[in-house]
């Protein structure tokens, strides 16, 4: 993979505000554009169009780190009508990207998260989330956190031709038990599951067998999606590694999202797992369960 070109930005604000309805997350924080993990799928891409770019290559190879987000966050978590919500780190693009060993972005801003002790959840597929384990102990003292880490599958042809630049499944298992041990709360969102390549029985319930084995505290998953933007991408790189699968892709995806009947058979399947291997479900920090109750962690990374 040739190397990425990253460009340094300022920011004029950092938070994010989601206004969707039964989201499981109203304030987000991304300290990257672009993402070096490649993830073939990822629903981020067509954020890069919004800068004039292309979802795919220039995604990958073309990242933008917020140098100034650390500062722009403390000013916006001091002002007064702040309430101290729960933030999501990593919606858009993953905040353990290779950027952040040169740039250390989210380190500072989980530094300014614990000294306003405001909770947070992380979602990555990067184990550099390691090397922040002491400022992961000072906020989830202060206030409270939770890691998220995505695992899909732990077939490594799969991995490899779909999550190109990301750290191995098994590697990101043993960062999320190295966290667990540490005391910092910490568990896996099986997504996006793929259809026809992680979406089985024998596949969900290796990966669950895993996340238990592994200290795992929770576990969901979630269905591949595909945006317009990331569909373009995505699917000729699918005719190229599974022509098989094609046809069926196509039929699947007429839209953003698969039919509800597919769904949640996949669902169900997941669920049998989970209970097999006594795992609750993902939930938020306190702050982000709605009032109707708690809300599973339901996005992919």
């Amino acid at each position: 993979m040739a190397a990425a070109d990253v460009q340094e930005i300022q920011c004029k604000s950092l938070l994010n505000r989601v206004d969707i309805p039964n989201f499981p997350f109203r304030w987000t924080i991304n300290p990257y554009r672009g993402c070096r993990h490649a993830c073939t799928y990822c629903y981020a891409r067509p954020t890069h169009e919004f800068w004039g770019m292309d979802s795919g290559r220039e995604f990958e190879q073309r990242v933008f780190a917020k140098v100034n987000a650390p500062a722009v966050l403390r000013q916006e978590l001091s002002r007064p009508r702040w309430q101290g919500e729960a933030i999501a780190l990593g919606t858009a693009s993953d905040p353990y990207e290779p950027a952040e060993a040169q740039y250390g972005l989210t380190r500072r801003i989980l530094e300014v998260l614990a000294e306003f002790r405001n909770p947070a959840s992380i979602t990555t597929k990067g184990v550099l989330v390691r090397r922040d384990v002491d400022v992961l102990q000072q906020l989830h003292q202060a206030a409270e956190v939770q890691v998220v880490f995505s695992v899909g599958t732990l077939d490594e042809k799969v991995w490899k031709q779909t999550e190109p630049g990301t750290p191995s499944p098994q590697a990101r298992l043993e960062a999320m038990q190295y966290l667990v041990e540490s005391g910092i709360p910490a568990g896996v969102m099986m997504a996006p599951l793929l259809p026809g390549l992680s979406d089985g029985w024998e596949s969900i319930h290796t990966v669950v067998a895993a996340a238990a084995a592994h200290k795992a505290q929770f576990l969901s998953a979630n269905l591949l999606f595909l945006k317009p933007g990331s569909k373009e991408w995505f699917m000729p790189l699918l005719r190229e590694t599974y022509p098989h699968l094609a046809a069926a892709y196509s039929r699947l995806y007429h839209k953003t999202y698969p039919e509800q009947d597919y769904t949640q058979r996949v669902l169900r399947v997941v669920n049998e797992a989970r209970r097999k291997w006594q795992l609750p479900f993902a939930t938020p920090p306190r702050e982000l369960k709605s009032a109707q109750g708690q809300l599973q962690l339901a996005f992919s990374a």
